[in-house]
């Protein structure tokens, strides 16, 4: 009885502020022009809703229209803010908006959120340190669908603050070169007379652009990119880079063998690929590395684990040990007779892991073969 009172109670106020023309009593307008635009609503419910309009309406007690203006809101916020949430909300008050505001939103209006992404949502989520989990959604969707933000006319908008947000998280779900080039594409921005041709630029052209882009540089994950990408965009912009790092990055393509300070060098980005895995025990980062193991792709190189996953294979789980068991019997029972498998075994209560690949098929009875194309692994 209460929730549907106050569902209908609040979208009856919806409908007088949308279509009431005889009896509202305060005009409030918002925004700055030309994005202008004339509320209509009523006194005595702005009294009892909230306390802002509680103490501006506070000395006007006749009866004349009163006129309001708020030119530092935005007009979609107001509506939302003041009614519509009413709408979903059984028993919501605006005193108590802040604390019911994020989940409300999260859990009912993730969709309409993603649509008002850039221009509203993300703007307003960051404006106070109070609304932490609109700034968490904001930055998960972030890493989950980058596109979405990145290919928004508005991305450039986007602050420092939340651009090292998400370009440092292992979980952005973007190859590393279009990471690269869109976190470039932000700091030309900031400078809009630059031309795109760096090789236009002067080494105050660098340097300003350098300086821009300090405190995000060193979160691009610049070992992950292939030689190709590397030379058609990075090698342009070498001179944004430190010299010393600079070296390392061009000699890791250069010599195999080369072996940099490791200190600074971030591994590549957790992507998550559907149905590549089953499992608790290995990330995509170990996936990639057996892979190129079995491939012989990069198998001498000292940089095989920096640059982007190599992930060709769908691995299928024949068997879990915490679900199956570790019976020997168990084993050959669902491993048997199937050829190319990789093991992977967790030693209990470290990180190290131990595992081997075989190309052949498994037996139950004794014997064994050769290859040149097994091989075991630890990986801590």
């Amino acid at each position: 009885m209460s929730v549907q009172f106050f569902s209908k109670l609040s979208q009856n106020y919806v409908e007088i502020l949308e279509n009431d023309d005889e009896y509202y009593d305060v005009t409030i307008e918002v925004g700055e022009e030309p994005d202008v635009k004339i509320f209509r609503a009523h006194k005595i419910i702005l009294r009892y809703r909230s306390l802002f309009f509680r103490r501006a309406l506070a000395s006007n007690d006749n009866n004349k229209l009163i006129q309001i203006k708020l030119s530092n809101i935005p007009p979609e916020i107001l509506i939302y803010y003041i009614f519509k949430v009413l709408i979903a909300a059984e028993e919501l008050l605006l005193q108590e908006l802040v604390d019911y505001l994020q989940t409300y939103f999260i859990e009912n209006k993730s969709e309409w959120m993603e649509q008002h992404f850039i221009e509203l949502t993300h703007r307003i989520s960051f404006k106070s340190n109070n609304l932490m989990e609109l700034q968490q959604f904001c930055t998960d969707l972030m890493a989950k669908s980058p596109e979405k933000i990145f290919k928004s006319l508005d991305f450039t908008s986007l602050s420092e603050k939340s651009l090292i947000l998400l370009i440092k998280r292992d979980d952005l779900q973007m190859k590393e070169v279009e990471v690269w080039e869109h976190v470039l594409k932000w700091g030309l921005a900031k400078h809009q007379d630059f031309l795109s041709d760096p090789d236009t630029w002067t080494d105050n052209d660098f340097k300003m652009i350098r300086d821009i882009l300090k405190n995000c540089l060193p979160l691009i994950r610049f070992y992950s990119l292939s030689s190709e990408e590397f030379v058609k965009k990075v090698r342009p912009y070498r001179k944004l880079l430190n010299q010393k790092f600079y070296e390392n990055l061009l000699n890791s393509y250069l010599d195999p063998n080369y072996e940099p300070e490791k200190e600074n060098i971030l591994l590549p980005r957790n992507l998550i690929i559907d149905e590549l895995i089953e499992t608790k025990i290995v990330n995509l980062n170990i996936i990639s590395i057996i892979s190129r193991w079995i491939d012989k792709v990069d198998f001498n190189s000292k940089f095989s684990y920096l640059r982007e996953l190599y992930l060709p294979y769908k691995f299928d789980l024949i068997l879990r040990g915490s679900q199956a068991g570790f019976a020997p019997e168990k084993f050959h029972k669902l491993c048997d007779n199937k050829p190319n498998t990789v093991t992977f075994i967790k030693v209990r209560g470290t990180e190290e892991i131990l595992g081997g690949y075989n190309p052949f098929i498994w037996k139950t009875y004794g014997g064994w073969g050769q290859s040149l194309d097994s091989f075991i692994f630890s990986s801590t």
